[in-house]
């Protein structure tokens, strides 16, 4: 399932994993809509990187899963396989929130059922909806199209966050987002497969999914309730579980067979929602040690990543127009989040960087750093190269 975002994504993606945390950035919105605990003073240097690679991991994991039980498995249920999501994750948090201390800050929100109904239950309408049309995707689109389309997260959050009067337009912004939008138009007029039907649910996620991140600072952060991911999955949790079930019982209950279950495997099905739970906790790590702004650009690499992960794993035929459309869309992205004034900073350290080592100056102090930046600058290389060459192979082929 997926909390784009991590997204979220992905969905943190509202993209394709249960995460609680999506991360948006509009206008004077200095990080993710979920309060993050306040950071430790001193942290081990490997912490970050490694959670930051576990993240990555685990969030396309999730996808990946989620796509090969829907379309491969046979398991096509996209809206029961929701429901076991938010099932799994909602008992698992409850008995963490009764033998451990990550759940302890819930204790100061003082949910009565009056605010429960008036605001988690608004906000997990939107958070169920968004997650179901997310899973029913599958049934239609290939993964790698999926991300190409998710670039459009930000401006759907932007647009909704103006309309509800959280944040002002401004004209470079707009000039932004309509950056992205052709990119993601171009990546779509280049899809082979293209379904209409598909499209129109990809659409309905990444709407309800920024309905959902605007609500969440209109009705929980602006009424001060501190509430970190997974303490939100606690409260929004059940609530997401009763409503797709609900759907599930006049949608696809009644066409459900027990050998399709069978075929899948209960332990894929655990599996799939360990993996989706393991995400969560994650993500929580990950929100205490980093900004928004390192979530937001590790997001865009693991969709590259996820993109030939598709290609290589469903031999996904990608065109040279949706690499061009999809590109446009990610240069929108780098600069909505970093912004005109940290790139120009990056490009100075940069060119000092290359200037000092002309000079003799080591561009890295350590060894260690030097050989990080050596293996890291590889695999990126292969990467490219290899997705390039698929793209080529695929364009060929036609």
């Amino acid at each position: 399932m997926s909390l784009p975002s991590p997204s979220t994504a992905s969905r943190p993606s509202t993209t394709s994993s249960m995460t609680a945390l999506s991360i948006s950035k509009g206008d004077g919105d200095d990080g993710p809509p979920w309060d993050a605990p306040e950071k430790p003073v001193a942290a081990a240097a490997w912490q970050a990187p490694f959670g930051i690679m576990s993240w990555i991991f685990l969030s396309n994991l999730t996808i990946l899963l989620n796509k090969w039980l829907i379309d491969n498995a046979g398991f096509r249920y996209p809206i029961l396989l929701a429901c076991w999501h938010f099932a799994f994750t909602s008992v698992v948090i409850h008995i963490l929130a009764r033998t451990t201390s990550l759940l302890d800050s819930r204790h100061s929100l003082h949910i009565t059922p009056r605010i429960y109904a008036r605001t988690i239950v608004p906000i997990g309408v939107c958070f169920s909806l968004s997650i179901i049309c997310s899973n029913v995707v599958y049934l239609y689109l290939s993964v790698a199209f999926i991300q190409m389309l998710n670039a459009a997260n930000p401006v759907a959050v932007l647009v909704v966050s103006w309309i509800w009067g959280v944040t002002d337009p401004s004209t470079s912004t707009l000039l932004n987002m309509l950056l992205i939008v052709a990119g993601a138009a171009i990546a779509s007029f280049g899809e082979i497969q293209f379904s209409t039907i598909g499209f129109a649910f990809q659409a309905g996620g990444i709407v309800f999914g920024a309905i959902r991140l605007v609500m969440i600072q209109v009705l929980v952060s602006r009424k001060g309730m501190r509430m970190d991911p997974l303490v939100g999955l606690y409260y929004f949790g059940p609530a997401c579980a009763v409503m797709t079930l609900a759907a599930a019982l006049f949608i696809e209950v009644p066409r459900f067979r027990m050998d399709h279950l069978i075929d899948a495997g209960v332990g894929m099905l655990v599996l799939n929602a360990a993996v989706a739970f393991m995400l969560n906790v994650t993500t929580v790590y990950l929100v205490g040690r980093t900004s928004g702004l390192v979530m937001a650009l590790t997001g865009i690499f693991k969709n590259i990543l996820l993109i030939a992960a598709s290609v290589v794993i469903w031999n996904t035929k990608i065109t040279l127009i949706q690499a061009v459309g999809y590109s446009l869309a990610l240069v929108g992205l780098i600069y909505h989040w970093v912004g005109g004034d940290q790139l120009a900073k990056g490009y100075r350290a940069a060119a000092r960087g290359i200037f000092g080592a002309s000079q003799g100056s080591p561009l890295f102090g350590s060894s260690a750093q030097r050989r990080a930046a050596m293996t890291a600058g590889c695999l990126f290389c292969l990467g490219t190269l290899a997705l390039a060459y698929r793209i080529w192979e695929a364009d060929r082929a036609l």
